[in-house]
């Protein structure tokens, strides 16, 4: 089991910190996480102008902070500048995993330019142990996968998954070597996350994540279910469910 799995499931993952708690992806948002108890947090990373790895989700800074330039555009020295809405900063993913040496990340490269940076931070801060990925595109998964080598705990896109999706139903196609499935519930309306899935991705030795649970009912289904883990932007109702379960432990980041 790879050190980022190996912790009591079933996960509870803070998706971009628990971004309806507070601003996504800042360091209240993860502080709020961590205080929670949470020993898992979801983020997102771009690359600036002077080659810094930030943890923000869209390519320009308009959602979070009303300002429409973009952050490759930007010196980190300008970044340093802006302002969420609720008036935090925007924060390189080093003070994110110099902060709480404890807490394990899922990272997602949100462009071409942050792979290469991104792999040499996690390896120049041995972060390796507590670092997971995963991407919509496969070809910057597969280049940090090429960098980082074997230690690597990543998620396939759609392709991995829908070869575990058919093996639910007999078809065995080949997997490669990724140790966790972060899904959503369902795709273009063809719901992904079943019992024969979690069954056949279990039968593989591979762990499920669903992504993203913020309704109590539903999060009480997919843990009764059996996946291993539930990402969510509401963080507080995700620890409420799973301590009425006695499934909450608490984590020491």
């Amino acid at each position: 089991m790879h050190p980022y799995l190996d912790h009591p499931r079933p996960l509870a993952i803070a998706h971009r910190g628990g971004s309806r708690e507070n601003d996504e992806n800042t360091m209240p948002a993860f502080a709020h996480a961590v205080a929670l108890g949470f020993s898992h947090v979801e983020t997102d990373v771009h690359l600036t102008r002077d080659g810094e790895v930030v943890i923000h989700h869209d390519p320009t800074l308009l959602r979070l902070a009303n300002d429409p330039r973009a952050i490759a555009d930007l010196t980190w020295a300008e970044l340093q500048s802006v302002r969420t809405h609720q008036g935090a900063g925007i924060p390189r993913l080093a003070e994110l995993l110099e902060t709480w040496p404890g807490l394990s990340v899922n990272i997602e490269p949100k462009s071409d330019a942050v792979v290469e940076p991104l792999a040499r931070l996690i390896a120049r801060m041995g972060a390796l142990p507590r670092v997971g990925v995963g991407s919509f595109n496969p070809a910057r998964t597969a280049r940090l996968r090429a960098a980082l080598g074997p230690g690597l705990c990543w998620s396939p896109a759609h392709r991995g998954v829908l070869g575990i999706w058919l093996r639910g139903w007999g078809l065995p196609l080949p997997t490669d070597s990724f140790q966790m499935l972060q899904v959503p519930t369902g795709f273009r309306h063809i719901p992904v996350v079943t019992r024969r899935f979690v069954r056949a991705a279990h039968a593989r030795g591979l762990l499920v994540q669903v992504w993203i649970v913020d309704d109590e009912s539903e999060m009480h289904r997919l843990l009764d279910m059996g996946v291993d883990g539930l990402m969510t932007d509401r963080p507080t109702l995700l620890k409420s469910v799973m301590t009425t379960r006695g499934q909450w432990r608490e984590r020491d980041a």
